[in-house]
């Protein structure tokens, strides 16, 4: 399989180091995260040794993104203090006309 790895940036990373663990799917934001390549292995735990025995290991925060046949992404991992957790990319609300107040009492 093959991953793309992504770094977290350093101010997200103070951040995400600090802040209380939590389960469940985590959802990163692409701003806070550089592509660095990608790296050939069978899981993401097996990309975390390779990473580890060339010198340039994951850090809690880090991502491995699963890129499926056609070349789009694929399953998102993040690295975390014992081990891997699912992850998936914020995306932003779109906003609509009708979401916008337009009643004149909300108006003061």
């Amino acid at each position: 399989m093959l991953y793309r790895i992504h770094r977290i940036k350093d101010v997200p990373r103070e951040h995400y180091r600090w802040a209380a663990h939590t389960g469940g799917t985590a959802i990163v934001k692409p701003k806070d995260y550089e592509l660095k390549g990608e790296i050939e292995a069978a899981s993401p735990y097996a990309g975390w040794k390779l990473l580890s025995e060339n010198g340039e290991p994951l850090r809690p925060g880090d991502l491995l993104e699963e890129v499926v046949p056609d070349g789009a992404s694929g399953t998102l991992y993040i690295a975390k203090y014992v081990g891997f957790e699912g992850a998936t990319w914020y995306v932003a609300e779109t906003k609509t006309e009708n979401s916008v107040i337009s009643s004149p009492e909300a108006v003061v």
